[in-house]
C-alpha cells in the first residue's frame, strides 16, 4: 500500500463540508489505478450490505423493473459499470423469486471489477464483462432495460453525456439511472453508520466523497438531455429516468421534469 493512500485512509473526512456546491474535481480512493488491492476488494465484498441498506434498489426492482418482467419471456437487462456485480446479482435473485425470467449483463471497464466480479459466484443468467457502454453500442447490442448505480457522479461532463446517449441507445424500454442526493442529512447519515469500516475498506471515505461530487434533483435535471426525468426516492436518492416506447424515444414536450 503506498503511503498516500494509508493517509487518506487514516485522515477522518471533515463533518461540515461545503455540500453548497458538486465537489466533482474530488477523486475517489478506489478510482485510483493504483489504489491498495486488497481494500478495493474489501470494498466490493461491502457493498452488497452497503448498497442493500442504502441504495434502495428493492424498491426500484418492484416499482419500475418488476411490472416490465415476464414468466414466459426472457427480459435482457444491462448494468452499466456493474463494479463488484452486487446489483446484478440482486436483481437476478428477486427476478428469480418472483418467477420471472431475466438475463443480466454487468459490465464495467475497470479490470480490478471485472475481475472481482468474475471471481465470484456468478448466478445462472448473470454474466459479467469487461466492456464500455460505447463497446456494447458499437457491437450493435441492445436490451430491454439499461440501469447504473452510483455511476453518473464518477463522470466529467463529456463522459456522463456519452453514457447517457448510449444508455438510451442500449435500451429498447427503460433506462433507469440510480444515484445519490446530495445533501447535509445524507452526508451525516452516512458518515455516522460507516463509521466501522473507515479502516477496512474505502467505504467509508469514498461514500462521502460519493454524496459530496453527486447531484441535487435540480442539477442532475439541468445537465441531463431533453427526455429525461429525475425521481426522487427517501431518502436521498436519484433515479435519471428514461422510457423508451415502439422503438422510438419517449420525450415529452418541454423537456425533463423532476417527480417526487
Amino acid at each position: 500500500m503506498s503511503t498516500t493512500r494509508t493517509s487518506s485512509i487514516a485522515v477522518p473526512p471533515p463533518w461540515w463540508p461545503d455540500l453548497s456546491r458538486r465537489g466533482a474535481g474530488l477523486v475517489e480512493l478506489m478510482d485510483d489505478p493504483g489504489c491498495d488491492l486488497e481494500l478495493l476488494n474489501a470494498t466490493y465484498r461491502a457493498f452488497p450490505v452497503v448498497n442493500g441498506l442504502v441504495a434502495g434498489w428493492r424498491r426500484v426492482y418492484l416499482r419500475h423493473l418488476r411490472p416490465l418482467l415476464s414468466a414466459e419471456r426472457v427480459t435482457r437487462l444491462l448494468d452499466l459499470g456493474s463494479g463488484g456485480g452486487d446489483l446484478a446479482r440482486a436483481l437476478a435473485g428477486w427476478a428469480r423469486g418472483d418467477g420471472l425470467l431475466i438475463e443480466i449483463v454487468g459490465v464495467d471497464p475497470d479490470h480490478r471489477a471485472h475481475d472481482f466480479a468474475s471471481s465470484r459466484p456468478v448466478p445462472a443468467g448473470v454474466e459479467f464483462r469487461r466492456a464500455s457502454s460505447a463497446e456494447l453500442v458499437a457491437a450493435g447490442e441492445t436490451f430491454d432495460v439499461v440501469v447504473s448505480n452510483h455511476v453518473l457522479h464518477h463522470l466529467d461532463d463529456e463522459a456522463r453525456e456519452a453514457v447517457l446517449d448510449d444508455s438510451a441507445r442500449l435500451a429498447t424500454r427503460l433506462v433507469l439511472h440510480a444515484d445519490i442526493e446530495r445533501a447535509r442529512g445524507a452526508y451525516l447519515a452516512y458518515r455516522a453508520s460507516t463509521w466501522p469500516w473507515r479502516t477496512r475498506s474505502f467505504v467509508h471515505v469514498d461514500g462521502l466523497l460519493s454524496i459530496r461530487r453527486s447531484f441535487t434533483a435540480e442539477e442532475l435535471l439541468d445537465v441531463a438531455p431533453r427526455g429525461w426525468r429525475v425521481v426522487r426516492q427517501w431518502p436521498f436518492r436519484l433515479l435519471l429516468v428514461r422510457e423508451i416506447r415502439a422503438g422510438t424515444l419517449d420525450v415529452p414536450r418541454g423537456g425533463g421534469r423532476a417527480d417526487a
